[in-house]
């Protein structure tokens, strides 16, 4: 009977099938959401110095976001705020970002870049805006070659490959077709009504996530860590020269007076090794917090090198919060993302960072001023 009732609900788009799918892909809040973006649980009254230029505010509106920040920092004095949504351009104040995605020939790989605008500049950057569109594209892209990964026969080495690495039973690997399916079914049904900013792999986690309301949690998170595994895989086999090449987007970014940062610079390690056009490297983020001195010590190595440009690198931290998650329902949830706020890093406070950023001349306030002098208003 439960097989029974299983494999009907897998042929069927039900009520709440769309009415999910709707939910995931809409850009509107609702009344609750609105309330928890705008009435947040902490408060850092005693801050002073803001530094948040590594964050997503996916589909909260920025008026929103003022509005919980304000709360969040009521005491703030001197700040940096800037919204880095993927391939998109935002802007928040008098300032734009953006978080890019590029390639480098060099290393033969992917890597992400922030950038960061005035925002009366970036108007008029069409080259480069065009460049960031065309990049945007190819997460759609990506979405597709997910789904297709799990559920086209063609694809099968890839999929077994995640597989072997997840050691998935043959009931998540069979649930996780299925259900990817179905979405599958829902975004062909939908796909003209579709936000096209909806169109990403995170979709398909999420509608998974939603999933717990009917079957056993553990099931369900079984059959994302496969999802998250075909993911990597997908992106390991996503050709590279979609991508435009790093000194290509940075020489475009730099005629707009943008200011550069490499996020993540533990993931993207080789960027470390080249001396690309930048401003500064982030030492800290809450997936990439494993090496936050060393990297403090080799930016202030580099700084003392006879061969560096003549500005020096800064060092800048970053939440990466996404802000998406905090109005999903509390089962759906990322933990890891959803404790994430915009402007909090702790790390700026250990004894062992401050005494390595006091030895480099750096301290918060100053990198926050130094970086604001460079962007080009």
């Amino acid at each position: 009977m439960e097989k029974e009732k299983y494999l009907k609900a897998l042929k069927e788009i039900t009520d709440w099938d769309q009415k999910k799918y709707t939910n995931l892909v809409s850009p509107k809040l609702d009344e609750k959401q609105i309330r928890l973006i705008t009435n947040p649980f902490q408060q850092f009254s005693t801050k002073t110095d803001l530094m948040a230029i590594h964050w997503h505010p996916e589909n909260v509106p920025i008026e929103l976001v003022e509005k919980r920040i304000n709360k969040m920092f009521p005491n703030r004095e001197e700040e940096i705020i800037i919204p880095t949504q993927h391939n998109e351009i935002l802007s928040y104040g008098p300032y734009a970002g953006v978080e890019v995605d590029c390639y480098s020939k060099d290393f033969n790989r992917k890597v992400q870049l922030l950038f960061h605008f005035s925002k009366k500049r970036i108007v008029k950057a069409d080259i480069l805006k065009g460049m960031i569109e065309h990049t945007q594209k190819y997460r759609a892209g990506q979405l597709f070659s997910f789904i297709e990964t799990i559920i086209n026969p063609k694809f099968i080495d890839k999929f077994e490959e995640a597989i072997k690495n997840t050691e998935a039973e043959t009931a998540v690997v069979e649930f996780t077709k299925n259900y990817t399916t179905k979405l599958d079914k829902l975004i062909k049904k939908n796909i003209d009504v579709t936000p096209a900013q909806s169109i990403k792999n995170k979709l398909l986690v999420n509608y998974f996530r939603s999933l717990k309301k009917f079957y056993p949690p553990h099931l369900v998170n079984k059959a994302i860590l496969l999802l998250k595994e075909t993911k990597k895989v997908v992106k390991a086999n996503f050709p590279l020269d979609y991508f435009y090449e790093i000194n290509e987007i940075i020489e475009e970014a730099r005629s707009a007076g943008a200011g550069i940062i490499v996020p993540h610079p533990e993931q993207f390690w080789p960027v470390l090794l080249a001396d690309y056009d930048i401003d500064g490297y982030e030492v800290w983020n809450p997936q990439s917090r494993e090496f936050t001195e060393f990297l403090i010590n080799v930016i202030i190595k580099k700084n003392s090198s006879s061969k560096r440009f003549s500005r020096p690198l800064l060092i800048t931290m970053g939440d990466d919060t996404h802000l998406g998650e905090k109005i999903r329902p509390a089962e759906e949830q990322d933990p890891e993302k959803v404790a994430r706020e915009i402007g909090y890093q702790p790390a700026w406070q250990e004894a062992e960072v401050k005494k390595n950023l006091i030895l480099g001349g750096f301290t918060l306030k100053k990198i926050i001023k130094e970086y604001k002098s460079r962007i080009a208003l």
